[in-house]
């Protein structure tokens, strides 16, 4: 029976996460939501999909952008702010950390 309640909490974070995924959603925020301690959801996405909390929402913020950099023609200051990210310069940092390429690297690859 816990198996399966943690399957559901894992599929709505998941849901959450590509929904509505934000930088100020932090891991905090999200266990939050779930009623779940930080520490137990890092514990449980890291069995389920071998990442914690912030790994796991540093991907799905990594995702988004790359859509919103393929897909529009918003500048880089635009794509972070709708990220959540204060600076531009944050969001490129984590991008490039996270892709080995800069947004503007990543963008100029598909055109």
């Amino acid at each position: 029976m816990e198996g399966i309640s943690k399957i559901r909490q894992y599929g709505y974070f998941a849901y959450s996460a590509n929904e509505a995924l934000h930088l100020s959603d932090t891991v905090q925020f999200l266990s939050e939501k779930l009623n779940l301690s930080p520490g137990y959801l890092s514990d449980m996405l890291r069995s389920s999909i071998g990442q914690n909390a912030q790994q796991y929402i540093h991907e799905k913020l990594i995702e988004k952008a790359k859509e919103r950099l393929t897909t529009t023609q918003l500048s880089m200051s635009e794509i972070a702010y709708e990220l959540g990210f204060e600076h531009s310069q944050s969001f490129s940092k984590l991008f490039k950390n996270k892709t080995n390429q800069s947004p503007m690297e990543f963008r100029a690859s598909f055109t």
